[in-house]
């Protein structure tokens, strides 16, 4: 009996491991089996005919030097320097907001606040698309420009993750002990003391968790710019590192350049995780 106990979380357990290994593990050792082959063409003028040939390092000389794909880096970065801090910040004053015991309507609010995180990114781009387009737009201005683009962008992530970050946030907040709060009443901190300089070092783990998410969202930034590049000019096919990759494999056919990018961002990634996670740690 007891050896079944053992077991049985194994079992339980075992569903998730196979979904992972089959949609992750696997998919990503036969990206990294791509990113080291190359197509050769033969038969002339026409190429007719071709094989799938060892390439070595190829592929990833090829992807350091194309200066394309560091110019959507940069675009990448640019749309994460201002969605990561907007992200946080806006979580974490909501979250403070709602913590306040005199706040009204809380349950309303954190529902409010949360919901556009239910929506889905593509249907959440196409509505902030057509407010940014000039002839459905009741704002003025340019939202498509060279530069105000990276904020549009930007904007949509925001509205789109700040309230799960709260949620996140606005839990650790909770779970604070009151007596904290009652002491520093008890030596004449205002609300907003309390706030700043008791909530926001206790909750400061989950603020550095909320910003490893937003970081890892913005190197997987694809679907809003995507959605965007029909309504907008501003926006290429190549615009972010991922329209890149999706460009070369299923626009331009190159599967194994497309898999040396997809093996490169993925340890970036994963760097970013360890270095957050280090840092959280701390």
């Amino acid at each position: 009996m007891a050896h079944r106990k053992t077991r049985l979380p194994y079992l339980l357990v075992l569903p998730a491991v196979l979904l992972f290994a089959g949609f992750v593990v696997a998919p990503g050792i036969y990206a990294l089996v791509l990113s080291f082959q190359q197509r050769k063409v033969s038969g002339g003028l026409l190429g007719t005919g071709g094989s799938t040939v060892f390439a070595g390092i190829d592929n990833y000389a090829s992807v350091f030097g194309d200066a394309e794909l560091w110019h959507s880096v940069l675009r990448m970065l640019a749309v994460g320097a201002i969605s990561i801090p907007g992200t946080v910040g806006l979580a974490l004053l909501f979250a403070l907001m709602l913590d306040v015991p005199r706040t009204r309507l809380g349950r309303f609010s954190r529902l409010a606040i949360f919901l556009p995180y239910a929506v889905p990114g593509v249907i959440a781009t196409l509505m902030w698309g057509f407010l940014y387009l000039p002839a459905t737009s009741p704002f003025g201005g340019d939202f498509f420009g060279t530069t105000s683009v990276f904020f549009s962008v930007g904007n949509i992530v925001v509205w789109g993750a700040a309230g799960f970050n709260m949620i996140v946030i606005f839990t650790a907040l909770r779970a604070l002990p009151p007596e904290v709060y009652e002491a520093a009443k008890l030596d004449g901190c205002s609300e907003f003391q309390i706030a700043l300089r008791i909530k926001v070092p206790m909750v400061r783990p989950a603020i550095w968790m909320c910003a490893l998410f937003s970081a890892l969202a913005a190197l997987q930034l694809f679907n809003e710019p995507n959605t965007l590049r029909p309504l907008s000019n501003a926006i290429s096919s190549t615009w972010v590192p991922l329209m890149k990759i999706y460009n070369d494999a299923f626009v331009d056919s190159d599967l194994y350049r497309a898999a040396a990018t997809s093996v490169l961002f993925t340890v970036m990634a994963l760097a970013v995780s360890f270095i957050a996670a280090r840092l959280v740690r701390r």
